[in-house]
């Protein structure tokens, strides 16, 4: 996805962005597509993504070009977590490690994010700067879970707080 030959002026040739909605709609007839039609599809990553000039973007990003006039210089993040909700209100620049905190990922056994098995007890750890930090052992997972959403809040200003 290349971000150097779009410009905010042709993107707006080509598309109208709703910052409240977050939607694109063409803004001519082309092919298969009439003006005033919904631009985009979901892509299998979650992400909303135009074909624009032979080219695919992501919807996140050509919002950020149609309203700001440039190409985010980082990434950027979705507050809610929603990737294809691309209303302007929620979407904001972040660094790699400022985007982590705001991921929803839980893949391990207890169902809590930062919390683990270990042992006959549970874990409850969070990473700073890509570095884990350990809360503590507990007899149960919302124990653990409850110590880690209290260092969450403390530790990652940038996350939702889940």
């Amino acid at each position: 996805m290349t971000t150097t030959q779009l410009t905010q002026a042709r993107l707006q040739d080509l598309v109208k962005y709703d910052r409240d909605t977050g939607i694109f709609t063409w803004n001519m007839t082309r092919r298969r597509c009439r003006s005033g039609d919904k631009a985009g599809c979901s892509m299998q990553n979650g992400y909303a993504g135009i074909r624009l000039d032979d080219t695919l973007y992501t919807a996140h990003r050509l919002a950020w070009l149609y309203v700001h006039g440039n190409w985010p210089a980082r990434q950027l993040d979705h507050v809610n977590g929603v990737r294809a909700d691309n209303r302007l209100c929620n979407l904001r620049e972040a660094t790699n490690a400022q985007n982590a905190q705001n991921r929803k990922r839980v893949d391990n056994k207890s169902g809590f994010p930062g919390v683990r098995k270990e042992n006959s007890k549970w874990l409850a750890e969070i990473k700073v700067d890509y570095k884990p930090i350990r809360l503590g052992l507990f007899m149960t997972p919302e124990a653990a879970h409850d110590v880690y959403l209290k260092a969450k809040q403390e530790l990652h200003p940038f996350s939702r707080h889940q």
